[in-house]
């Protein structure tokens, strides 16, 4: 056998024989095609009320707003698969520093844009808000959705 399909092997057992990990990106999955198109509308909705509401300026900043959000929900997911075949306290302590890196990104992101005359910001900071909410609103629904146990116990045998 080559080295590849070694690794692949062991990987597929690794994930096999954690229940843990398999309930996590399954999660992970449910979530984000449950996300995905809620938070698809709210970035176009809000970039049309910024429209509305201050021309091409509040456009273009709900736009910046909801891509922004969306990437930070995103790298939110990933980090739920690339801790997945972890200890499940070591994957909430990157489920809380993933939170706290999002919520310095996002502000961030705010700040620096002043700078830019052709942004309006209040724009940006009402698409971030409405996306994230929406974002999460829809993973806590696909969380209630999806059928994972709560207690994964390992195999007996």
């Amino acid at each position: 056998m080559s080295e590849a399909t070694e690794v692949a092997d062991e990987s597929s057992r690794r994930a096999e024989s954690n229940p843990h990990a398999v309930a996590v990106r399954r999660l992970a999955h449910a979530m984000l095609r449950a996300a995905v198109w809620p938070a698809v509308v709210t970035v176009l909705v809000s970039a049309v009320v910024g429209a509305f509401w201050v021309g091409a300026q509040g456009a273009v900043g709900a736009l910046i707003g909801g891509v922004v959000a969306s990437a930070s929900s995103l790298l939110t997911l990933w980090l739920m698969r690339a801790t997945a075949d972890s200890h499940p306290m070591f994957v909430m302590v990157a489920a809380l520093g993933g939170y706290i890196g999002k919520v310095v990104v996002l502000f961030v992101v705010v700040t620096l844009l002043r700078i830019f005359t052709a942004v309006h910001v209040p724009a940006v900071a009402i698409a971030i808000l409405a996306t994230v909410l929406v974002w999460a609103f829809a993973e806590v629904y696909a969380f209630r959705k999806t059928k994972i146990p709560t207690i994964a116990l390992a195999n007996a045998s």
